[in-house]
Protein backbone atom coordinates (compact mmCIF):
# COMPACT_ATOMS: atom_id res chain seq x y z
CA UNK A 1 0.00 0.00 0.00
CA UNK A 2 2.76 2.11 0.78
CA UNK A 3 3.68 1.90 -2.86
CA UNK A 4 1.03 2.83 -4.31
CA UNK A 5 0.64 5.93 -2.21
CA UNK A 6 4.36 7.23 -3.05
CA UNK A 7 3.35 6.97 -6.63
CA UNK A 8 -0.02 8.68 -6.49
CA UNK A 9 2.04 11.42 -4.92
CA UNK A 10 4.37 11.76 -8.05
CA UNK A 11 1.42 11.58 -10.28
CA UNK A 12 -0.29 14.13 -8.48
CA UNK A 13 3.22 16.01 -8.58
CA UNK A 14 3.31 15.83 -11.92
CA UNK A 15 -0.13 17.01 -12.41
CA UNK A 16 0.85 20.23 -10.10
CA UNK A 17 3.32 21.49 -12.43
CA UNK A 18 1.46 20.79 -15.60
CA UNK A 19 -1.82 22.17 -14.44
CA UNK A 20 -0.65 25.86 -15.47
CA UNK A 21 1.97 24.94 -17.73
CA UNK A 22 2.27 26.81 -21.43
CA UNK A 23 4.49 24.72 -22.59
CA UNK A 24 5.74 21.16 -22.11
CA UNK A 25 8.65 19.20 -23.89
CA UNK A 26 9.76 15.90 -24.00
CA UNK A 27 13.59 15.18 -24.46
CA UNK A 28 16.10 11.73 -24.32
CA UNK A 29 18.86 12.41 -22.13
CA UNK A 30 20.33 9.43 -22.66
CA UNK A 31 24.12 10.28 -23.10
CA UNK A 32 24.37 13.10 -21.59
CA UNK A 33 27.66 13.49 -19.38
CA UNK A 34 26.93 14.50 -15.32
CA UNK A 35 28.19 18.34 -16.73
CA UNK A 36 26.57 18.81 -19.63
CA UNK A 37 23.75 17.85 -16.95
CA UNK A 38 24.28 19.96 -14.50
CA UNK A 39 24.66 23.44 -16.92
CA UNK A 40 21.91 22.11 -18.78
CA UNK A 41 19.36 22.01 -15.27
CA UNK A 42 21.39 25.36 -13.94
CA UNK A 43 20.28 27.16 -17.39
CA UNK A 44 16.19 25.95 -17.36
CA UNK A 45 16.23 27.13 -13.32
CA UNK A 46 17.32 30.15 -14.08
CA UNK A 47 14.65 30.77 -17.06
CA UNK A 48 12.15 29.90 -14.08
CA UNK A 49 11.61 25.78 -16.08
CA UNK A 50 11.14 22.80 -14.26
CA UNK A 51 13.31 20.02 -15.29
CA UNK A 52 12.73 16.73 -14.27
CA UNK A 53 12.90 12.73 -14.88
CA UNK A 54 10.18 10.94 -13.93
CA UNK A 55 9.32 7.45 -14.63
CA UNK A 56 7.41 7.36 -17.71
CA UNK A 57 3.94 5.57 -16.45
CA UNK A 58 4.08 8.38 -13.77
CA UNK A 59 3.86 10.71 -16.38
CA UNK A 60 1.69 9.01 -18.53
CA UNK A 61 -0.69 8.71 -15.59
CA UNK A 62 -0.07 12.68 -14.95
CA UNK A 63 -1.22 13.14 -18.87
CA UNK A 64 -4.26 11.41 -18.96
CA UNK A 65 -7.50 13.78 -19.10
CA UNK A 66 -5.29 17.08 -20.38
CA UNK A 67 -4.23 18.56 -23.19
CA UNK A 68 -0.87 17.24 -22.88
CA UNK A 69 -2.19 13.31 -23.15
CA UNK A 70 -0.72 13.32 -26.69
CA UNK A 71 2.71 13.10 -25.42
CA UNK A 72 2.14 9.58 -24.10
CA UNK A 73 2.55 8.09 -27.25
CA UNK A 74 6.60 9.62 -26.65
CA UNK A 75 7.13 7.54 -23.53
CA UNK A 76 9.40 5.09 -24.37
CA UNK A 77 13.02 5.13 -22.89
CA UNK A 78 14.28 7.71 -20.70
CA UNK A 79 12.51 10.61 -20.46
CA UNK A 80 12.96 14.00 -19.16
CA UNK A 81 10.60 16.77 -18.64
CA UNK A 82 10.59 20.43 -19.14
CA UNK A 83 7.51 22.57 -18.23
CA UNK A 84 7.28 26.31 -18.44
CA UNK A 85 4.69 28.27 -17.15
CA UNK A 86 5.85 31.77 -18.29
CA UNK A 87 7.55 31.46 -21.36
CA UNK A 88 5.78 29.02 -24.25
CA UNK A 89 9.10 28.87 -26.48
CA UNK A 90 11.92 29.11 -23.60
CA UNK A 91 12.26 25.25 -22.73
CA UNK A 92 12.28 24.47 -26.63
CA UNK A 93 15.37 27.61 -27.10
CA UNK A 94 17.07 25.76 -24.22
CA UNK A 95 16.67 22.63 -24.82
CA UNK A 96 17.90 23.15 -28.48
CA UNK A 97 20.59 25.10 -27.41
CA UNK A 98 22.42 22.11 -24.93
CA UNK A 99 21.26 19.61 -28.01
CA UNK A 100 23.53 21.83 -30.52
CA UNK A 101 26.33 21.18 -28.39
CA UNK A 102 25.72 17.87 -27.29
CA UNK A 103 23.91 15.83 -29.70
CA UNK A 104 22.75 12.93 -27.50
CA UNK A 105 20.30 15.28 -26.26
CA UNK A 106 17.53 14.62 -28.56
CA UNK A 107 14.22 15.80 -28.60
CA UNK A 108 11.03 13.67 -28.70
CA UNK A 109 7.79 15.72 -28.74
CA UNK A 110 6.38 18.85 -27.11
CA UNK A 111 3.24 20.59 -26.31
CA UNK A 112 3.24 24.18 -26.82
CA UNK A 113 -0.15 26.50 -25.97
CA UNK A 114 -2.45 23.34 -25.96
CA UNK A 115 -0.69 22.54 -29.78
CA UNK A 116 1.14 18.99 -29.71
CA UNK A 117 4.10 19.28 -31.95
CA UNK A 118 6.63 16.63 -32.62
CA UNK A 119 10.28 16.37 -32.42
CA UNK A 120 11.52 18.26 -35.72
CA UNK A 121 8.41 20.79 -35.35
CA UNK A 122 9.61 21.50 -31.71
CA UNK A 123 13.23 23.07 -33.48
CA UNK A 124 11.65 24.68 -35.30
CA UNK A 125 9.54 26.56 -32.06
CA UNK A 126 13.37 26.68 -30.65
CA UNK A 127 14.32 29.25 -33.36
CA UNK A 128 11.35 31.64 -32.29
CA UNK A 129 12.39 34.57 -30.51
CA UNK A 130 10.99 35.53 -26.74
CA UNK A 131 7.74 37.54 -26.31
CA UNK A 132 9.76 40.05 -25.35
CA UNK A 133 12.33 39.76 -27.82
CA UNK A 134 9.14 40.01 -30.46
CA UNK A 135 7.89 42.79 -28.85
CA UNK A 136 11.05 44.53 -29.10
CA UNK A 137 11.37 44.53 -32.91
CA UNK A 138 7.16 45.59 -33.17
CA UNK A 139 8.38 48.41 -31.39
CA UNK A 140 11.21 49.41 -32.88
CA UNK A 141 9.57 49.11 -35.95
CA UNK A 142 7.08 51.23 -35.18
CA UNK A 143 9.14 53.55 -34.02
CA UNK A 144 11.20 53.94 -36.75
CA UNK A 145 9.33 55.62 -39.21
CA UNK A 146 8.02 58.29 -36.76
CA UNK A 147 11.14 58.93 -35.55
CA UNK A 148 12.58 59.37 -38.90
CA UNK A 149 9.47 61.67 -39.79
CA UNK A 150 10.21 63.93 -36.44
CA UNK A 151 13.80 64.62 -37.56
CA UNK A 152 12.49 65.45 -41.06
CA UNK A 153 10.13 67.69 -39.54
CA UNK A 154 12.73 69.38 -37.73
CA UNK A 155 15.24 69.62 -40.28
CA UNK A 156 12.36 71.14 -42.67
CA UNK A 157 11.63 73.89 -39.94
CA UNK A 158 15.65 74.82 -38.90
CA UNK A 159 16.06 75.24 -43.01
CA UNK A 160 12.66 78.03 -42.80
CA UNK A 161 14.23 79.83 -39.44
Amino acid sequence: MAKIEQKSNVVDEIKAVIKDAKSVVLVDHRGLTVDQDTQLRKSLREAGIVYKVYKNTMMRFAFEGTVFESLSQHLEGPSAIAISTTDSTAPARILSKTAKACPALEFKAGVVEGEYYDAVKMVQIADIPSKEILLGKLLGSIQSPISSFARVIKQIAEQQA
